[in-house]
């Protein structure tokens, strides 16, 4: 197994796309990949006021609400409300999509991939507690969203994150964390209690 440490302390607060926010990268990939070239991505964005999201082209977004007390987003003319935390939620990356907060800003984990370059990452929320096995993949990344989690060896404060390759692994967590499995095997089970 591979396992790769991605604190958060650290990470660069990053303007949007459009201007509208600010975005701090977890990883990419391929490792590298910038805004135009990634085949996934996966950040932790500050949504601070009302506004327009940034439109990427031929990509699709899940994205799951982990501070804050949620947004109303207006997609290809379709309203969403999204309002309960931990609960991740796809939408296509390419359409107009509007936003308007609940009552102040919000933290969103956003996972972001492009369309026909292999299988769409699944994103699972693990509640803490027992241990979670992390079935082997070509990629899985870990994020600890609100207490701390432990895997394959490494302590993860709030926002760090570790990408495991390989082997099986498992999840330990004392709150909320965040198992999205970039490419390969079926998904987690969905949690019992978000």
């Amino acid at each position: 197994m591979t396992v790769r440490l991605l604190p958060a302390a650290g990470r660069v607060a990053v303007p949007w796309k459009n201007g509208g926010g600010v975005t701090r990268e977890i990883a990419a990939g391929p490792e590298g990949a910038g805004m135009d070239d990634f085949r996934w991505r996966v950040s932790l964005a500050d949504v601070g006021a009302d506004g327009p999201f940034s439109s990427f082209a031929e990509v699709d977004r899940t994205l799951t609400m982990v501070e804050g007390a949620g947004m109303d987003l207006t997609v290809g003319g379709e309203h969403r409300r999204v309002d309960t935390p931990f609960v991740p939620r796809s939408f296509p990356g390419d359409l107009p999509t509007d936003c308007r907060l609940r009552g102040g800003p919000v933290v969103n984990l956003n996972v972001m991939w492009r369309r026909g370059e292999g299988a769409p990452p699944v994103v699972t929320v693990v509640r803490g507690g027992a241990g979670v096995a992390v079935p082997a993949g070509p990629a899985v990344l870990i994020v600890a969203l609100d207490g701390s989690a432990e895997v394959a060896g490494l302590t993860l404060g709030r926002y760090d994150a570790a990408l495991l390759t390989g082997e099986d692994a498992l999840l330990w967590a004392s709150g909320r964390t965040a198992v999205v499995r970039l490419a390969g095997r079926a998904p987690l089970p969905a949690p019992t209690d978000p």
